[in-house]
């Protein structure tokens, strides 16, 4: 799997992720030293397609980033005309010293390839009880299931359409749960894993 190259399932007019959607993985990020409090009604924020890349393309860890860049394996909604067209999987590579101090999180959310996602879309799934592993060198590092969201996938959108216009093929990224470690390196092959989905597979490359 991790020789196929795939383009992005679909790339979107707007990319959307929600942050803090998983009490775990705000509970991970405070030991760190974060002050994340549990949000009290869905939040949303955005990303730039531009560092979309398909299942089999590297991630491009920037020469002078001081990291850690770490993985988190989401799942990913694609809104259709009938609300949602279906389910992929996403990466929301994240470089954390940039993350710290860019305050739109352009650099650390959204360089260029940190954002795969595939391996392909997949209708008539259940959004709210979905397995999601991620793997680094085949060894797995992160597992839990989506029905732990603080706010689901419908109460998500349900808030954004009230608001804002969801176009067909926008895509919402739900968030992660838990530890997002270890920090990647070069030659780290990261695989997302979901049995409905399957395998959203990319190598990690530095540049020099």
């Amino acid at each position: 799997m991790s020789g196929t190259r795939l383009p992005p399932p679909v790339i979107p007019r707007n990319f959307y992720a929600a942050g803090l959607n998983y009490l775990a993985h705000i509970e991970w990020a405070n030991s760190r030293g974060a002050s994340y409090k549990v949000p009290a009604q869905p939040d949303i924020g955005y990303r730039s397609a531009a560092a979309l890349i398909g299942s089999g393309e590297d991630i491009v860890i920037p020469a002078d980033s001081p990291g850690p860049v770490e993985s988190e394996g989401e799942l990913v909604a694609v809104i259709a005309l009938g609300c949602v067209r279906g389910y992929t999987l996403g990466n929301d590579v994240s470089e954390r010293t940039w993350q710290k101090t860019d305050r739109t999180l352009w650099r650390a959310k959204s360089a260029d390839t940190f954002k795969p996602m595939g391996p392909r879309i997949v209708s008539g799934i259940d959004p709210m009880n979905q397995a999601i592993e991620v793997r680094v060198n085949g060894r797995t590092v992160s597992s839990y299931n989506t029905r732990g969201m603080i706010f689901s996938v419908a109460r998500y959108i349900a808030r954004m359409s009230r608001y804002v216009t969801l176009w067909p093929d926008d895509i919402i990224w739900f968030g992660c749960d838990g530890p997002t470690e270890p920090a990647l390196k070069d030659g780290d092959l990261v695989e997302v894993v979901n049995d409905a989905i399957g395998v959203l597979s990319n190598r990690v490359r530095r540049e020099t």
